[in-house]
């Protein structure tokens, strides 16, 4: 069946008796393609027959549904017209791993960042009221998501509004109870259906003029609902509230769908799922298997690597747990993010002093503030992209108040199959500009774990930004030792050109400077700059380079440009980094060379001539223009 399935329209021609067999097909499908290809896997096996229903139920693309996230949006992709594209999935030039406007009507909303949907579906169901149109706006978002402030922001909007809203609750943290049986589901159809909307509705109007009896009337309905139903909560935000109901039963998901389109304002469904659901050994450890790399279906096991060397988030958990042995002042906190920033060993080995708040960052750095407040060290586990959500709790809370707080930034820079929602492009920029900070960036994994020592021993708020994945093989010593505050380090003395690094493009900086014949330092600090040796390197020679995985705009390079006009050093410069757009999916090698950063793009930039520099000190010339191939 799977195959005449070309758009949410043929799936609705099918009978709803059909569904189980499809459902059974389309996961199928799943397994084999994302074993062979890689991506999410989990997440997505646990929504194939929420998202049949869903789109069987509902006019699709006319009415929309808004993925929170999109980690479980392959099922959506297969049935809306992308099943033969899926294997290109997070490749370059192939589907983007989250929903995307640009790549399909169906993709309703683009997401890579969780808790947005809820307030996207309310604007959508708002703006069909200011159209005088009649479509339906459904957020589907999981339990995960709903940790988040936002979430309930956005209920306790739409509630107060009483806007024309589904909200789909997806909870896989809980396998499927002995209640969701014949009488829970008897239950939700019951509540859902007509006949109980009506006597409701009905009930409300006939006792509109006894305020006492009324009151009395609802508070018995919320009494008794409150006995065998989860959602006093969201009742009491607005919503009324269905279920829970097995999430992996398709046919009764249509029917409790069915029944929700005919009831106005703001309804939520709380579905019972299963990550891994058909697949044992994700049922058995979802987490492993919520992002793969292409695997053995028969056996679930990852083609085998040779021994390499520790990824940057490694070394920054191994660090973590050495200094917690050393001081027993230091804790760790993470919004959400245990496993990909790497506090496993740390959470198990020290429970009491680990903290997973959640998916709340601005929680998670103003908790760090109250913990310093007090004389403890906290150290905030989080990636580029997340920090940015707690833009205002990191320069009100801890940066005003100059706390020393340490940031180890994960994911920093551009990185790869993830794509523009998860790059870390911006936070040299938003971070060089806070009073307080200190900025580190490291161009290798020794640096890194001495860079977090360093953050650790100062008495203000810190940064040290890291890159996805791997670095250039430098084993990590077990001494850890203060680095100089704002001291850069020259790797390599050159002619003419001087190359200054700002963080991880090591490899591709020491191959230009040796066929250019460069000058080549390691500026280590983006605040506080080492101003005497860029000033040093002005006087040396006829132009300085900055070179760096963040925006141009605002970034490492900025910095030094703004010295320089400071102090009136005559020499060109040429900044090198990341151009003013969003830099798609493809593997980060591949995005590297689209963008002149990798050695041959930056020998080519630096022979293009003038195009590009500027001549600080005295004569200014316009700001510099992205260099392109």
């Amino acid at each position: 069946m799977l195959d005449t399935i070309h758009s949410p329209a043929d799936l609705r021609r099918l009978e709803l008796e059909a569904l189980p067999a499809l459902c059974g097909e389309l996961r199928e499908f799943l397994l084999n393609s994302v074993s062979t290809g890689g991506g999410h896997f989990s997440s997505n096996l646990g929504t194939v027959e929420l998202t049949v229903a869903l789109h069987y139920a509902f006019d699709t693309p006319r009415d929309k549904l808004v993925w929170d996230v999109g980690h479980q949006a392959y099922p959506h992709k297969i049935l809306t017209g992308r099943r033969e594209q899926m294997s290109s999935i997070r490749q370059k030039d192939g589907l983007a791993g989250f929903p995307k406007r640009s790549e399909s009507e169906y993709d309703t909303f683009g997401v890579g960042h969780s808790s947005t949907s809820i307030s996207a579906a309310l604007g959508m169901a708002l703006a069909a009221q200011q159209k005088g149109e009649d479509y339906q706006s459904v957020a589907i978002i999981g339990d995960g998501a709903m940790t988040a402030g936002m979430a309930y922001e956005a209920l306790n909007h739409a509630g107060d509004l009483d806007a024309n809203l589904i909200v789909i609750l997806n909870d896989n943290e809980m396998s499927i109870s002995p209640n969701v049986g014949a009488l829970r589901k008897y239950l939700t159809r019951l509540l859902s259906g007509r006949m109980y909307s009506t006597m409701r509705e009905s009930g409300k109007k006939a006792l509109s003029h006894s305020k006492s009896l009324s009151k009395l009337v609802k508070l018995t309905e919320e009494h008794m609902k409150g006995m065998v139903l989860p959602g006093t909560l969201f009742e009491e935000m607005g919503f009324k509230y269905y279920g829970p109901i097995d999430g992996h039963d398709v046919e009764e998901l249509v029917r409790v769908l069915e029944n929700l389109k005919s009831i106005k304002g703001p309804r939520l469904l709380h579905v019972l799922t299963q990550k891994g659901k058909g697949y044992e050994p994700a049922e058995e450890d979802p987490c492993t298997y919520h992002g793969v790399t292409p695997f053995n279906l028969k056996t679930g096991l990852v083609a085998s690597a040779k021994k390499s060397t520790p990824t940057y988030t490694q070394v920054f958990g191994q660090w973590l747990c050495d200094m917690a042995e050393r001081d027993a002042r230091l804790v760790g906190i993470t919004p959400a993010m245990r496993e990909g920033s790497g506090l496993v060993e740390f959470s198990e080995r020290f429970p009491t002093r680990y903290f997973d708040v959640g998916i709340a960052e601005q929680h998670a750095v103003t908790l760090a503030a109250g913990f310093a407040c007090e004389g403890i060290k906290p150290v905030v586990a989080i990636y580029s992209t997340f920090l940015q959500r707690a833009y205002d709790q990191l320069l009100h809370d801890v940066a005003v108040q100059n706390l020393p707080v340490v940031f180890a930034i994960d994911r920093a820079g551009l990185v790869g199959s993830d794509g523009p929602t998860h790059s870390g492009n911006y936070d040299l920029s938003y971070l060089r500009c806070i009073p307080n900070m200190v900025v580190m960036a490291p161009t290798e994994e020794n640096e890194c774990r001495q860079m977090l020592y360093t953050a650790f021993q100062m008495d203000c708020p810190t940064a040290v930004r890291y890159p996805r994945g791997k670095g250039i093989g430098v084993v990590p010593q077990t001494e850890m030792q203060a680095i100089p505050l704002g001291k850069a380090l020259k790797l390599r003395s050159g002619q003419s050109v001087a190359i200054l690094l700002f963080g991880s493009l090591l490899a591709e900086a020491q191959a230009a400077a040796t066929e250019l014949d460069a000058t080549l330092v390691n500026m280590r600090f983006v605040k506080p700059l080492d101003k005497l040796m860029i000033r040093e390197l002005a006087q040396s020679h006829d132009l300085l380079v900055t070179l760096e995985d963040n925006a141009v705009m605002g970034g490492a390079g900025s910095a030094v440009n703004e010295y320089l006009h400071e102090a009136g050093c005559a020499v060109e410069v040429l900044n090198l980094g990341l151009p003013d757009s969003y830099i798609d999916h493809a593997q980060r090698e591949e995005q590297l060379a689209a963008c002149g950063l990798d050695a041959q793009g930056i020998v080519e930039k630096i022979n293009a001539g003038y195009g590009g520099r500027i001549r600080i000190g005295v004569t200014l010339y316009p700001v510099p223009q992205y260099v392109t191939k």
